[in-house]
């Protein structure tokens, strides 16, 4: 017959063991445990700023708290930031400026200006598929160095 394994034998693993457990690298296992504090810093930071911003019913009993949400907000969007998350900012005239904050007149003036400086070709592409069609007549371009 088989050996029967008391419960007492077995520990139960915490969440440290498991991560341990799941990867044999220091290094990963930090990089583990960071994800899941950054995620709990999220998600109390959102949640705290859902109540400020909502009136809840007053059967739960729970007093409305009168809080100033920018310290929140910051922390907020500052640990959106360290999983690559970032709001775009608004231009003086209301339009949305993307790409870091150059809109789209401001970087079709740096095309033209870098097409003038330097000897490059400035390919933009609108829509998928691309062609790549050469012209027969002309010698290839040999780079130098």
């Amino acid at each position: 017959m088989p050996e029967e394994i008391k419960k007492e034998d077995v520990k139960k693993k915490g969440i440290i063991g498991k991560i341990k457990e799941a990867s044999n690298d220091k290094e990963e296992q930090l990089d583990i445990l960071s994800t899941f504090v950054r995620l709990g810093i999220l998600v109390w930071s959102g949640g705290i700023l859902t109540l400020a911003y909502i009136q809840l019913p007053p059967v739960l009993g729970i007093p409305e708290q009168k809080l100033d949400p920018t310290f929140i907000a910051s922390v907020f969007t500052g640990v959106l930031a360290t999983f690559g998350v970032q709001a775009a900012k608004k231009g003086g005239d209301g339009s949305s400026k993307g790409n870091g904050g150059i809109s789209k007149a401001d970087m079709e003036r740096l095309i033209a200006a870098a097409a003038q400086t330097a000897p490059a070709q400035t390919i933009r592409v609108e829509q998928a598929p691309i062609k790549f069609i050469t012209n027969d007549d002309e010698p290839p371009v040999k780079p130098t160095l």
